[in-house]
């Protein structure tokens, strides 16, 4: 498995298809996450940013390798865990996006509610946005894996299901994506610290099984 990431992770950086999704969580954080704003606020937008990037980075690591060569790895390794491969590599690139997004929000943000009048304890706030984050991305990367080959084969359908998709797992308060960047935002609100537990759960299992899914599929598939 060592070797599919790696080769994975190259792949990923020699085709340069890395670089849109990374744009895009850069401007989406240019323009959500100002200098002096309440830190929970700062942190629930980075958190949020990090869905629809981590479903962009997953449609380009399932669909990044020319038929042949995927034929070559899955007749090397198995089709599923050549899958598996690129999938976790999505979610590795999303993580490092997650770690650079707090890491900025916690140096430019005031730590403060949002009225700027109750302080706010910077290393609890930075470890709850963190797994806020993981939240957005394992979702993103569920749903990324779910959208896109094998699962959907056809790019008309794959690209608008997974965007309309990113779109609705943040904005439905049924979403784990939601509950997370929303509980952020909420106790901004009073200056206290939610940390999401259970959508972190819940969305463990279902990237864990949207990941299944799609690796079973690639063997029947490929």
């Amino acid at each position: 498995m060592i070797a599919l990431l790696r080769y994975q992770t190259a792949l990923l950086i020699g085709s340069h298809r890395w670089l849109p999704p990374v744009i895009l969580y850069a401007a989406w954080l240019a323009i959500s996450v100002r200098g002096g704003d309440p830190l929970l606020d700062g942190l629930g937008y980075a958190a949020g940013g990090l869905l629809p990037a981590a479903v962009w980075l997953t449609r380009t690591c399932v669909t990044n390798e020319p038929s042949a060569a995927r034929n070559c790895a899955a007749a090397a390794a198995g089709p599923g865990r050549a899958h598996l491969a690129a999938v976790l590599t999505a979610a590795g690139t999303a993580l490092l996006l997650a770690l650079v997004g707090t890491a900025l929000v916690v140096l430019v943000s005031d730590p403060r509610s949002t009225g700027h009048q109750v302080a706010v304890p910077v290393l609890p706030a930075a470890f709850a946005g963190l797994l806020a984050a993981l939240v957005c991305l394992l979702m993103g990367t569920a749903l990324g894996a779910l959208s896109n080959w094998p699962v959907l084969r056809s790019t008309g359908w794959s690209i608008p299901t997974g965007l309309v998709a990113a779109l609705l797992l943040l904005v439905l308060g049924a979403s784990p994506a939601n509950a997370a960047v929303s509980g952020l935002v909420t106790g901004s609100l009073h200056g206290t610290i939610s940390i999401p537990w259970l959508p972190l759960i819940a969305t463990l299992l279902i990237a864990a099984a949207a990941t299944a899914v799609a690796c079973a599929l690639s063997s029947r598939r490929g």
